[in-house]
This record gives structure tokens, sequence and C-alpha cells, in this order.
């Protein structure tokens, strides 16, 4: 047995030891690129480096790339770098969208509308149906010809050129009577308009020749072409050019912050050129637009930026990162002097909440009369907030407040999972010296699986124990704060490894055995040697029933009292488990942090 558990550790080694020369190689050939992806990203990542310094917000921060790149390969973090972290791409690939990519997500290019529309504007070579009849009868379909005209016996030539088709009728009419003033019905409708092809071209997708119609909008024959070049293509500066000559100008921009998108009918032959990008400027969060913003000229001030981006409310600085003839450039200022400032191509933002919260909420619990949620100054301590606090001396138990908070909450569920690590880890790397134990650690180490998975759902409570015998501490408040005044109760609570788990009438003259016999007794699993007592102050003694003593946090905490919990915990069998000693600690631990016994 031994000898076989020596050959497959030296075969681990053996695979490891190749798994560290193939990565040994590939960083080899990666290290180039990764030098790439560090330089791409010092720029934004300078920039906040004395983010929580708002005195030197209007400072520029220089830094060298290649101390940059020398501290990032030893593992070394700038200062400031593991707050802005999470928040950058780890390459220019992984870089937002352009804003206005998504008009082309759509499947609109192959939708057709059935009808005209009434604000269609007639185009030479659409068919036109015209009936008379009374003292003349005609039923005719004319065309209008180049010159944007029909002709009609008797009539002449009537101009229907740019005419809407809700007016096709009327005007037509109006001719007609002319001539016809009496005795003669007219009925005139436009049938069809004629397709026109317009040619889409600069960098866009799928340049080419597309068919459609010429009340079309320009968005159909660019989704036609596949969208604008996320990368190359412009979504400011597009333009129809009809005879060598630009007729009109479109900007995407307007289109999506405002709905506004210029009324045009193309004509045959029509080029839709969409210009190549311009200065471009990357918002990486902190707005709600956070997209490739891209600026009709070469530089943009902060204001136009934050029209299209939208930052959010509680922006209150701005870090802006990028290249300036000198060098590196990196910038952290206010958000109210950002719309003045001026942004130039290849620029990166960061919107940042870098308020100092100078008000607190605070919220009130259990026996007390009026709000329940506080808002404090700064700086407030508890005694302060407690004289605004209306209870009724007879229901509130005031002499026992304590405090929950999260960041204590979060301190003991830090310590609860990294004592239920160092569990896992004692039992999977404990050593076998036969198969017999090799079996007992197997059923072992299932046992503790469960219990880590069944440990790791409690949360822990953060109770800051704050008063004693009557006796307040005078603290300093948190924000999130949860001030806890207890009801006044005349029943003691038993729970956990009890048969009958209830809550019984605070006797005088009790003894904990005698709260734990009105409980049923003891469960085959409780561990009977210690008891722990939670106080209404949540403060926590142990009873132990072997030498019939307290040991407690408090030498006056020596009895049990009106409001009090009893917990009987589990008791780890010994035969079993090797590590009864971690497992009993952590049973402990998460008795005391969250005021239950896990089994």
């Amino acid at each position: 047995m031994n000898s076989y558990l020596l050959d497959t550790k030296h075969l681990h080694i053996r695979l490891l030891f190749l798994l560290a020369l193939a990565l040994v190689s590939s960083m080899g050939h990666s290290a180039s690129q990764e030098e790439a992806m560090l330089l791409d990203e010092f720029e934004l990542r300078s920039s906040l480096l004395n983010s929580n310094q708002t005195d030197n917000a209007n400072s520029v921060q220089q830094v060298n790339p290649k101390t940059y790149l020398d501290q990032n390969r030893n593992g070394q973090l700038l200062p400031g770098e593991q707050r802005i972290e999470k928040l950058l791409p780890p390459s220019e690939a992984g870089l937002p969208a352009p804003y206005g990519a998504n008009l082309f997500a759509g499947g609109y290019e192959s939708e057709r509308v059935d009808g005209l529309n009434e604000d269609y504007l007639v185009a030479p070579g659409d068919k036109i149906s015209i009936w008379m009849w009374g003292a003349v009868n005609l039923s005719q379909v004319v065309t209008v010809d180049n010159q944007g005209n029909i002709f009609l016996p008797e009539i002449g030539p009537i101009k229907l050129s740019n005419t809407p088709a809700s007016k096709v009728n009327s005007l037509v009419t109006s001719h007609i009577r002319k001539v016809y003033k009496s005795n003669v019905e007219v009925y005139v409708n436009l049938l069809s308009p004629t397709p026109v092809s317009v040619y889409v071209t600069g960098p866009v997708i799928r340049p080419g020749q597309y068919a459609g119609m010429a009340s079309d909008s320009i968005l159909y024959y660019l989704k036609r072409a596949g969208g604008i070049d996320a990368d190359r293509g412009s979504y400011r500066e597009i333009s129809v050019i009809r005879d060598e000559k630009e007729v009109i100008k479109f900007d995407l921009y307007e289109f999506l912050r405002n709905g506004v998108l210029p009324e045009f009918s193309f004509k045959d032959k029509d080029v839709i050129l969409v210009s190549q990008q311009g200065s471009t400027v990357t918002v990486m969060a902190g707005a709600r637009n956070s997209f490739r913003f891209e600026f009709k000229d070469d530089t943009a001030k902060g204001k136009e930026l934050s029209h299209y981006a939208r930052p959010l409310s509680s922006i209150s600085h701005v870090g802006v990162a990028g290249t300036r003839p000198d060098g590196p450039f990196s910038v952290y200022l206010p958000f109210e002097q950002f719309s003045d400032f001026e942004l130039m191509d290849g620029d990166k933002l960061l919107f940042n909440d870098d308020w100092h919260a100078q008000i607190y909420d605070i919220k009130v619990s259990g026996s007390h009369l009026g709000p329940s949620h506080y808002t404090v100054k700064k700086r407030t301590r508890l005694h302060d907030l407690l004289s605004h606090v209306e209870i009724d001396p007879e229901l509130a138990d005031f002499e026992n407040i304590y405090l929950l908070r999260k960041s204590v909450a979060k301190k003991q569920k830090e310590m609860i999972d990294q004592a239920l690590d160092r569990l896992e880890r004692s039992v999977y790397t404990a050593p076998v010296q036969s198969s017999g134990e090799g079996a007992i650690r197997t059923q072992e180490a299932r046992l503790v699986s469960d219990f880590v998975r069944r440990a790791k759902q409690i949360k822990p409570l953060g109770k800051v124990i704050v008063s004693e015998n009557g006796n307040i501490a005078n603290i300093l408040l948190e924000q999130g704060d949860e001030i806890v005044i207890p009801q006044k109760s005349d029943l003691v609570h038993v729970g956990g490894e009890v048969l009958l788990p209830q809550s019984v009438v605070f006797n005088p003259n009790a003894t904990i055995e005698d709260y734990i016999a009105w409980a049923g007794g003891y469960t085959e699993r409780a561990n009977h040697e210690r008891i722990i007592v939670v106080h209404a102050n949540g403060l926590v003694s142990y009873f132990e029933q072997s030498s019939s003593s307290w040991m407690i946090h408090s030498k006056n905490e020596n009895k049990i009292k009106p409001g009090d919990q009893v917990l009987v915990l589990p008791k780890v069998d010994a035969k079993i488990m090797q590590a009864v000693k971690d497992m009993t600690q952590i049973i402990y631990q998460i008795a005391v942090a969250a005021n239950v016994a896990i089994d």
C-alpha cells in the first residue's frame, strides 16, 4: 500500500513538472502580447492613482510605461490599482462598442410596408391611374416622365414630381376641372412607386448597389449594406451624393439622442457615402451609455460628451487618460470642472462616484415609538441618536440595547469561512497509513463536506455589544447600523439539541437544568457538558455542567434572566471524526455569530 502511494506521488510530481515546462514555453510566446495589453491599460489605470485625494484632483499624473510593466510582471500593484482593476477591459478588443452600433442589429431590411405612405413624394417612373366619367369617359394609366410630369389629352402636362401621395388626387382633379368645369367626375390614384437603385459605399460591411423605394430611410440602405463598420466608419458624417454633388448630410447621433432624422426621397443612382471615423473617446464606466463616442471635430468639450454619455447622478469625479504631444497623459478632476475640459482622440474616461458620505442612514428596530429610520451626520454617536428615540419604559428593555453592524457581520463571515477552509484542508490532506484508515478518512471527508456546505449558508448577525448592567457605550455610528431595542420579556427561549425547543416562562428559582428539562431534555446528539446562553443584550455566556460553573464575559451575568436564549449545541463524535477540535470550534463560532445551533 505504501509503495503504491509513493509511485502515485512520483507520477503526480512528473506531471506537474511537464505542466510547468509547458507554461514556461507558452510564456515566451505570449510575453509581447501581454506587454502590449499592459501598455494599453496603463494610461487609464494611472489616471486614478490619487482617486481618494480630492485636494490633488487637478494634478496631472505621469507614469513611465516601462516601470508600469516591470511592476506588473513582478506581481506588484501600483497604489489605487486594485480599486479600478475590475472596471477596465483586458485589451483594446474588449472596449465598448461605438455609440449607435445597435442601430443595425435588427432585421428590418427585409420588412416591407404594404401600401403607400401618404407622405411619399411622387418621382419619375411612378404610375398614376385616372378615371373620368359623365360628359367625358376616360380610364387611363399614365407614367410620370423624366421631367416629373404626366400628360392628358385636352388637358396638357401636369407637374407631379415631389408631390405627396395624399395630394395627387386633388392636384390632378383641379387641373382637369379647369377644362371640364361641370358634368365630369374625376378619380385619381397613385398605383405604385418606382423602385430606385442606390449605391452604398465607404466603411460599411458590404458596399454595393441596393434596390429600394425612394421613400425608404437611410437606415434601410445602410442595413442592407451590413451596417457601418464599427472600427472605421463614421456615425456622424453620412452624405448622399447626387450628380457628384452632396445634397444632404445625416448625423445618426441626433436620431439616437433626439429622434431627428431628416426627410429625404432617394432617386435612382444616388450614392450614400459613409465617411471615415473621426476622433473617438471611450467611456469605460459610470455612465448610462458606456460606448465609444465620435466627434465631428478633432477635439470636444466634456459637456458634449456628457450630453450623449449621460453620467450617473451620483458621479463626483472623472478620470481621463490618453496621450498628448508630450507623452502619456492622465488627470482626475471634479465633475463640475469636466464640462470645459478638452478631450482628444483616443482618450478613455471613467466616471467615478468618489463622494465622501457626510450623512448616514440608521435603522431603529424593536420596541420603540416613532420612525424606524433616521439620517444622522457623520461622527454622530449612539447617545446622540438615542436621545431622539421615544420608547415606552414599561415595554422597552432599554438597558439591553445592542447594534447590528454590516461590517461586523462581514468580518464574522470571513472568520467562519476561513475556519471552514482550514477544516477542509486538514481533512483532505491528512496522511493515510493503511486501507482501514483510508476508509475512515473517506467517510470523514463526506461528513465534513456536508457540514461545510451547510455552515457556509449561515449568515452572521453582526452583533455589537454596547450595553452591560444598564451602561450603554457611546460609540460612533456607521452607515447602515441597526439599533435594536429589545422588548421586555418574561420568557426564556430554549433551543438547539433539545427534544422540544420552546419558550418557557421565566422562573427566578429555576436553574439552567430546569429550563432544559422543561424543553424535553437533551437529544442523543447533545453536548450537555457545555451550554451557551445568549443574553438579551447580545452577550454570550458558557455553562459547563461538568464543574457546575460559569465561564462568562461579564462577572455579573451569572444566571438566567428574562429574554435569555439557551442553546444546546451538538456534539461531534470523536470515534469517527479526527478533526473534532476544529469542528467544535466552528460550531461555537456559528452559535455566537448567528444565535443558531448547526448540527
